[in-house]
């Protein structure tokens, strides 16, 4: 195996392929990301999904609604990956550490409320 395909094992399947497969693949991790953020935007902020008893107007600016919410995600995401490019892997477990106490507070919370 290269130092290419050992340093990246998660690209190594696109590596084989040029061309119109190539293409697919790309259009396919692209698609698959839009999806993801778009279900994770809705999730989020699920204002503005329109129901069939919506009416006109809403069926209309439902999917303006859409495309600004994926547009956002896709904004946070590119903030993201520019703000952590060079994280160090050392510095991951204070994260790691970071959620698992938001994690447990907020359990205990929710037990001490009584919403679990």
């Amino acid at each position: 195996a290269t130092h290419l395909e050992l340093t990246m094992v998660h690209e190594a399947m696109v590596l084989e392929y040029s061309g119109r497969p190539l293409a697919l693949m790309e259009l396919a991790a692209m698609v698959k990301l839009a999806v993801f953020a778009l279900l994770l935007a809705n999730f989020v902020v699920p204002s503005g999904l329109a129901t069939p008893s919506s009416g006109a107007a809403a069926l209309v600016l439902a999917p303006l609604g859409a495309l600004a919410k994926l547009a956002a995600a896709m904004g946070a995401l590119a903030l993201l990956e520019s703000s952590m490019a060079k994280l160090r892997f050392y510095g991951l477990p204070e994260y790691f550490f970071g959620a698992l106490f938001l994690g447990l507070t907020s359990l205990g919370l929710g037990l001490v409320v009584g919403l679990l």
